[in-house]
Formats: structure tokens, C-alpha cells, sequence
């Protein structure tokens, strides 16, 4: 049998780096979690999480010299998976604060209407609009858990891949290619998020060339 696949975790002091490694771990693959740019650049898959400002997890991806890797990596077409402030950070630029951001997807970070309650906290559920090998049996309207004041806003909607009602209809799952973000923390979303994590780890696998199924989700 072939060792398990190995997950670099992008670490830029702006994301629950314990709760994704687990869960990396729970599904059976190995988690790296490093800020060193020439780990994601070698890397066979990257997962980029994020919490809080926008604006200053772009200063510290500058300040650790990871704009341009994390640019690179993508471009590659290896696999790739952001995860709430991971997603937001790979649009053009951010409402908070009018802040550049990655610019790798085309569109706006927005903030969420006012007169709803901020963040937006708790278990909401996510109307998937088409398929893509990390949502394979997931359920259509499976709830996920969000943290987040801002969403985003993809130029190209054919590039949605699920949507979330919260005062409006936002992007809660992009997906294009070997890029794919999630406005929700699966690592926070129990059975339902470990299969989220599953599912990019054996398409990961699989894109690498290996023939390995990783176990059934554990328990975080």
C-alpha cells in the first residue's frame, strides 16, 4: 500500500491550522503545516485557511514572501483548497478596508447586507449548482458551519459552485478546475466536513497518480 498522501497547510498566523491538520488526519492523510514558501511550491496539494481581516492576512502572506508561491501553485493546476478567509483572499480585492487581495479569481470580496446580524455565525445549509470530485456524495442542502462578515463575489458565475441564502444569495463554494474554496470550515462541519476533506485527499491522490482511498472520516 502507498504511504498517505502529504498536505501542505498554509501557515500565515491566520487560520485554525490544529482544527484542518486533524481533520487532514482523521481522513488519512499527512498534514504539513509550514509558511515556507518552497514547501508550496514543491507541494502535491495546498490548503489555505484563514480567519479575521482580510487586509491583514494579505500583509503577512507579503510579509512571508507567499504571494507569489501561493500564485505559482495555482497556476499549476495541483490541487488547492481555501477555506473561508482562504476563499475570500483569491478574489481581486476586499470591501474591508477597499484591500488588494491574491488576485487570482476575478471579483469583489463584499460585505453582508447591513441589518443582519455579524458575522454571520452557525449552521447554514449549501445548494450545490454543479459537480466537481470534492462534493462526490455530498448531499444536496447539507449544512455547514460559517464564521464570516464578508463573502464572495465571483465575476464569472458558471464558477459558483454553491450557494448560501444569509439576507442574500452568496458564493458560499467556488470551483474551477483544480481550484476549489469553501466559504464554510469543513474542519468545523462534523461527518459532512470530513467529507469535504476526504474527497480533495483522494482527488489529490488521484491527481498525483496514486491508487489509495483514504479511510472513512474518524471523529475530531
Amino acid at each position: 500500500m502507498t504511504s498517505a498522501i502529504e498536505i501542505v497547510v498554509v501557515d500565515y498566523r491566520s487560520g485554525n491550522l490544529r482544527s484542518v491538520a486533524k481533520a487532514l488526519e482523521a481522513v488519512g492523510a499527512s498534514a504539513l503545516v509550514t509558511g515556507d514558501p518552497a514547501s508550496i511550491e514543491a507541494a502535491s496539494a495546498v490548503i489555505l485557511p484563514g480567519v479575521g481581516s482580510g487586509p491583514a492576512a494579505m500583509d503577512a502572506l507579503r510579509a512571508r514572501e507567499l504571494v507569489e508561491p501561493l500564485r505559482n501553485y495555482v497556476a499549476s493546476g495541483r490541487p488547492f483548497l481555501g477555506v473561508c478567509l482562504g476563499l475570500q483572499l483569491l478574489l481581486d480585492r476586499t470591501a474591508e478596508g477597499d484591500a488588494p487581495c491574491l488576485g487570482i479569481v476575478p471579483g469583489q470580496v463584499q460585505k453582508l447586507p447591513t441589518g443582519l446580524k455579524v458575522p454571520h455565525m452557525g449552521w447554514n445549509s449549501v445548494q450545490f449548482q454543479k459537480e466537481h470530485p470534492v462534493f462526490r456524495d455530498v448531499p444536496q442542502g447539507s449544512h455547514f458551519y460559517f464564521v464570516h462578515s464578508y463573502y464572495a463575489a465571483p465575476n464569472d458565475e458558471q464558477d459558483v459552485a454553491g450557494i448560501t441564502e444569509y439576507g442574500v444569495p452568496f458564493c458560499s463554494v467556488y470551483a474551477h478546475d483544480n481550484l476549489v474554496a469553501t466559504q464554510f470550515h469543513p474542519e468545523k462541519s462534523g461527518t459532512i466536513g470530513l467529507k469535504i476533506y476526504k474527497n480533495f485527499v483522494a482527488d489529490a491522490a488521484k491527481r498525483r497518480g496514486q491508487d489509495t482511498t483514504p479511510p472513512s472520516p474518524g471523529t475530531l
